[in-house]
């Protein structure tokens, strides 16, 4: 398992990252250039996504939900639970990983210098939405007086648009036996040399 490394504020230089070689002929992921356009991108989805989820929250409580304590007590655990999802992000990788934040932007994020097949990248992306965003949403659509897992759901979902994105270039740009590394801000993929 990694060593998972807390480093605390992102210093907004992508040289300041830890990072592997960059590796001749990998293809660069079509993604944002910046964290700052990633951020703008991930945070407009996550208002769209959250609209979506939120109104479904509230069409399966029904009115008599508003005033529920468990609205907030929901909400709140978002915000707790942010540090979480990222160490969730961090136990997938199997070298050093280093957990940042970029609260300015909106954004915590951990950097992995390692090279790894889609499906574990696509894994790596996805528990920490599965453990706080979906599962905590199904539970509550399936039994409404979940009140504190939907609305932790509600916004956890959403929350989690800079993952998907990920999930998606990954799919649809990387080629069935490639590995994908990150290099400063931006995420390559590469196929690996035959033994």
């Amino acid at each position: 398992m990694a060593k998972i490394k807390y480093m605390g504020k992102y210093s907004g230089n992508p040289d300041d990252l830890p990072t592997q070689t960059y590796r001749e002929g990998s293809v660069k992921f079509k993604e944002p250039e910046t964290m700052k356009k990633l951020a703008i991108i991930a945070n407009i989805g996550a208002l769209i996504v959250a609209v979506f989820t939120l109104g479904l929250f509230y069409l399966r409580g029904g009115i008599g939900m508003f005033g529920n304590f468990g609205i907030p007590v929901g909400f709140l655990l978002v915000v707790v639970t942010m540090l979480p999802h990222e160490y969730l992000h961090a136990i997938c990788f199997k070298e050093e990983v280093y957990v940042y934040t970029n609260l300015k932007q909106g954004l915590l994020f951990v950097v992995g210098p390692e090279a790894m097949t889609k499906g574990r990248f696509i894994f790596m992306s996805m528990l920490p939405n599965l453990v706080f965003g979906f599962i905590p949403y199904i539970l509550y659509m399936i039994w409404p007086n979940l009140v504190v897992l939907g609305a932790l759901g509600a916004l956890a979902i959403p929350a989690g648009f800079g993952d998907y994105m990920n999930v998606f270039n990954a799919a649809t740009q990387m080629p069935k036996g490639s590995l994908t590394y990150l290099y400063k801000t931006n995420s390559y993929w590469f196929m690996p040399k035959e033994a």
